[in-house]
């Protein structure tokens, strides 16, 4: 780490491995200074430059650094003065940044936001689903949002098993029955009356707008349709009626409109939660529960609160990480790696050296087998919290971890020492006065669970398939999970949702967070060890090439370009697997004070936003 006052040296975009770090960065950006530094070897590149196969693989691999740098550097963090909204939809972003320069502060605004994206992103935004936040008010107050689904009061834990207990294909992922009680408007009315400013009505209108008048799709926004065009041909009725257009896929450049949408959004502004658990779009929902074979009744609906609980927090190398605590098992497993990196000199190892990649992947091991056998909904599973954010128990696991040799899942188990005893959206905002927030909400799969609460507008979600239907059995993101999540009359699934907020001397100086399933917490956690352990600039982060290990299966997933092959075989030859990649996860991230830690500002701008560039609709926007 630099000392205070200190330039860090910010790492090449294109690395010595052969690693393209830099992608387009979104619709906006702002000039700031490039820099080229010379390029680095990895400490295991270095070991065996004797050998002439390595020796001629390193110097083609140096000569095509020098050809493409010029080319393949990031587009810039997004500047802006007074604040910063980065989401997965560009009308989202707008709607957030003019809540901000109305005078809204960032609770206003993500309330605006995930009103909005329930219209505009309407794959993963909604009203039908639930998800979490973390805020940290500019006064150092710190607090974390559970608006979590939850299991209706009629549940079991062998709902979804055949009479011969095996898993039903399909029954925790599709149709009613999958759907847990929404609670995203319950959440979204608790920030907005606890730490917002402005009205319900003031907030809510961009939203009517946008679903009432319609609004024109990219091919960004086209793309995600397509992806549910066959269950949208068998709901023909309800959802097919209003994302077909007269019966076809829409394309870019047509209105999608959402007249439905746009009146339970009106029931909303005016009645507050009554708008959407009471009345009318209750009772439309709880009727479509009971004619398509879902068990959510009215009582389910008055039962459903949000709860407000402290955040999980962790120091790593001088930050503070604020991030999301059980039923997210976000906020704990990033902690966890963090712990057990912070003993390894990740910045001298280098970004992507085959070392630094082995103790990450190992760490991330160790810490799912931990997230997947003990946490689940703190109202009914005791979560060991302490015990697996202590230094000492992260010093055991890296006394566990062989730096030459692969762990072998099958062996690394709760009971066995050390370990003794979903698609989403997400969005990072702050305001001129250094409030921050950070949310991530979600249906679970893409469009839920792919049926309407009729006449409503709203997708419901799929989120009972994050209990554990059985033991053993991996869910719709192949996680293998534990008795502590098993599915219960109103319980909470585990999520892995880690919206996170990262401080220093009390003030936020990241805000940060991604869908994506279980790729969630790496994703979110390799952005941030980005910044902090290898010097990249805010876009830079957010564009790297990641992988992402989750104990069970064994194999690494692996992004295009995030390995070298000299780096992948020496991997290989300590026993690592790979696998090719998942669907790609989202991004957005919010810096404080400069593109890149211990960077210069650029003008008067004091926030930095970056957009990832994986999918196509997002947008980092200031003013």
């Amino acid at each position: 780490m630099p000392k205070s006052g200190q330039r860090r040296r910010r790492p090449t975009t294109v690395l010595a491995s052969g690693t393209v770090v830099g992608r387009a960065a979104g619709r906006a950006s702002v000039a700031s200074e490039v820099e080229t530094p010379p390029i680095s070897l990895g400490q295991e590149h270095l070991k065996t430059m004797k050998n002439p196969t390595f020796s001629k693989a390193l110097l083609a691999t140096a000569l095509s650094c020098a050809l493409f740098n010029v080319h393949a550097a990031s587009q810039a963090p997004v500047g802006a003065e007074n604040g910063m909204v980065v989401t997965a939809q560009h009308l989202a972003s707008k709607v957030g940044v003019d809540v901000l320069k109305a005078g809204g502060n960032a609770v206003d605004a993500a309330v605006a936001v995930g009103y909005a994206l329930a219209v505009v992103y309407p794959a993963a935004g909604n009203l039908g689903g639930g998800g979490f936040m973390t805020i940290q008010l500019a006064d150092g107050r710190k607090t974390f949002l559970d608006f979590r689904e939850k299991a209706p009061l009629a549940a079991t834990a062998n709902m979804y098993l055949d009479k011969d207990g095996n898993v039903i294909k399909g029954a925790s992922t599709t149709g009613y029955r999958a759907v847990g009680v929404p609670g995203s408007v319950s959440g979204m009315e608790y920030a907005r009356e606890k730490y917002g400013t402005r009205t319900r009505a003031q907030l809510i209108a961009p939203a009517v707008t946008l679903a009432e008048k319609g609004f024109v799709l990219d091919q960004g926004d086209t793309d995600m349709l397509w992806t549910s065009t066959k269950n949208f041909e068998n709901d023909r009725a309800n959802s097919g009626a209003i994302f077909l257009n007269k019966g076809q896929p829409f394309q870019p450049g047509e209105r999608l409109v959402q007249k439905d949408l746009a009146r339970t959004l009106k029931l909303i502004s005016a009645k507050g939660t009554d708008g959407f658990y009471k009345g009318e779009v209750a009772n439309k929902l709880v009727a479509s529960m009971k004619a398509g074979g879902g068990i959510i009744t009215q009582a389910d609906l008055d039962q459903y609160k949000t709860r407000e609980l402290a955040p999980v927090e962790c120091d790593y190398r001088g930050y503070h990480v604020v991030s999301a605590p059980p039923p997210s098992s976000g906020g704990v497993v990033i902690c966890e790696i963090m712990n057990i990196l912070e003993g390894y000199p990740m910045t001298e190892l280098g970004y992507h050296s085959a070392q630094g990649v082995h103790y990450t992947i190992e760490a991330m091991r160790h810490a799912y087998v931990d997230r997947n056998s003990y946490l689940g909904d703190p109202d009914f599973v005791k979560n060991p919290v302490a015990h697996l954010l202590d230094k000492q128990y992260a010093a055991k696991i890296r006394a566990a971890i062989d730096p030459h040799k692969a762990g072998i899942s099958q062996e690394i188990k709760p009971g066995v020492a050390p370990h003794e005893g979903s698609n989403t959206t997400h969005y990072s905002i702050i305001d001129r006065d250094g409030n921050a927030v950070s949310v991530t909400y979600t249906l679970n799969d893409w469009f839920g669970a792919k049926v309407m609460a009729n006449g409503t507008g709203v997708m419901l979600n799929d989120e009972m398939d994050d209990f554990t239907a059985k033991v053993g059995v991996p869910n719709l993101y192949g996680l293998i999970q534990g008795e502590a999540n098993a599915i219960g009359p109103g319980r909470r699934p585990l999520s892995s949702m880690s919206p996170t907020i990262v401080t220093k001397d009390g003030k936020p100086v990241m805000v940060v967070g991604t869908p994506g399933g279980s790729r969630i917490i790496t994703a979110t956690l390799l952005t941030m060890l980005n910044v902090i352990d290898y010097g990249m600039n805010l876009q830079e982060a957010v564009d790297a090439p990641r992988y992402h290990q989750q104990w069970m299966p064994d194999a690494t997933n692996i992004e295009p370009f995030a390995l070298s092959p000299d780096t992948q075989k020496i991997l290989e030859s300590w026993g690592q697997k790979f696998a090719g990649p998942q669907p790609a996860n989202h991004v957005a991230a919010i810096l404080v004070g400069a593109p890149s830690l211990g960077g210069k500002p650029v003008g008067k701008n004091r926030y930095y936003g970056a957009n990832d560039p994986r999918r196509n609709t997002g947008l980092a926007l200031g003013y």
